[in-house]
């Protein structure tokens, strides 16, 4: 017969099962069929049966008599179900990223711990798994970032999840692997980049300090050659499908978000923020360029500005891949900290105009203006009040490397 111990009305139970294990019960109100609701906790010695019976109840008192019912479930079980409600409330390209980690990092790693079991060591294994890899830092955060979301959704949803588990820290910041070229560098890149018919393109990314999505999603009647003005208001991205791979399942879009389809996969879609929608001046250099482009271009239906040479959006591993040939024709490469070299990034154009303008005394101001950064609260409008400054400083950055008239 199972050894039970007596214990006063409403506080549970506790009795030694038939297969020696310590199992612990308390009723915490009442089904929707009417019936009472147990709540049943199993361990292996007496001791360790009453410290989670005790916890059960403390719970109960805190957040309800529901607040346990949810307890065992792992955490592939949990973070499928926060990966559903995730791709209806953030953008397609974060949903991706974080289903990324989940399904090639998390799952593999810790998905079948159950998430009211988790402790410290748990989420470093993860980590660890990822440095193992040789995986770069800042995926590694990143990571970490979507494990501890994860987990805080959890515990707002009404799951057990231990606060040990929860407050372990990630890996420190460390440096941004990105860099800015050097002016001679960047002057070498361009010098090949003219001897191409879409120069305009990597003049934009160098001078300019346009994202790739948003030279790539740059359609012509963004541009205004009179005023020598663009209108970055799209970017070019990919969607992911409502199932993975599968065209014919439709794309996941979250509500509010604003798209528009243009071949497969690709949309344009907004900035992420509001600072991302700006209007850029453009250098004299740039806008005879364009001018001259225009009327070589490919023909494209969705009237892009640089696209593939059938016409369909140009994708970024092609952009990146262009990038990289014509940053070796330069022979220019980036010397990290321990002496080793690499190719410089195409993102790193985008850094490179940055300096070009902060080198030769452009105020921070009027750089985060032009490059559309979030930390400028009224972008838009200070562009279009003080275009003349803008164009300035631009044209600055193009006198130095070599495009002024």
């Amino acid at each position: 017969m199972p050894k039970g111990t007596q214990r006063s009305k409403g506080t549970g139970s506790i009795y030694q099962n038939s297969r020696g294990q310590w199992v612990a019960s308390i009723e915490a109100g009442w089904t929707e069929r009417g019936v009472r609701r147990r709540i049943t906790v199993k361990a292996r010695t007496a001791v360790a049966v009453r410290q989670r019976l005790a916890e059960v109840q403390q719970r109960i008192a805190a957040e309800g008599p529901t607040a346990h019912m949810n307890g065992a479930i792992t955490v592939k079980r949990w973070a499928d179900r926060w990966l559903d409600q995730r791709q209806r409330v953030v953008r397609p390209g974060t949903y991706v990223s974080d289903r990324s980690g989940v399904n090639r990092w998390i799952v593999p790693t810790i998905g079948h711990v159950r998430l009211d079991s988790l402790v410290p060591a748990d989420i470093r294994k993860v980590t660890s798994a990822q440095e193992t890899a040789g995986l770069a830092l800042s995926t590694i955060q990143r990571t970490h970032m979507v494990l501890s979301k994860i987990l805080t959704d959890a515990v707002a949803e009404g799951y057990q999840v231990p606060q040990r588990a929860r407050e372990v820290d990630g890996l420190g910041s460390g440096r941004s692997p990105r860099q800015s070229l050097s002016v001679d560098a960047a002057a070498k890149i361009l010098a090949v980049a003219l001897t191409r018919p879409d120069a305009s393109r990597w003049v934009a990314a160098l001078i300019e300090g346009l994202r790739p999505a948003e030279a790539l999603g740059l359609t012509w009647d963004m541009v205004d050659l009179e005023s020598a003005t663009v209108t970055l208001d799209w970017q070019l991205k990919a969607l992911p499908y409502a199932a993975f791979r599968e065209p014919e399942s439709g794309f996941r879009i979250p509500r509010g978000f604003e798209s528009r389809q243009l071949h497969g996969a690709y949309h344009l879609v907004r900035p992420k923020t509001r600072a991302g929608s700006r209007v850029v001046p453009l250098v004299p250099w740039l806008v005879e360029a364009l001018a001259s482009w225009a009327d070589r271009a490919p023909s494209s239906p969705c009237a892009l500005v640089w696209p593939r040479d059938d016409g369909t959006p140009r994708s970024p591993e092609v952009d990146r891949r262009q990038w990289y040939e014509i940053a070796e024709a330069a022979e220019v490469t980036v010397t990290l900290p321990d002496g080793s070299t690499r190719r410089p990034l195409l993102y790193e154009a985008r850094h490179t105009a940055a300096t070009l303008m902060l080198a030769n005394g452009v105020d921070e101001t009027t750089i985060k203006a032009v490059l559309g950064h979030s930390s400028v609260l009224s972008t838009q409008s200070y562009l279009h009040s003080d275009t003349a400054r803008a164009r300035a400083a631009l044209v600055v950055s193009a006198d130095v490397v070599g495009l002024g008239r």
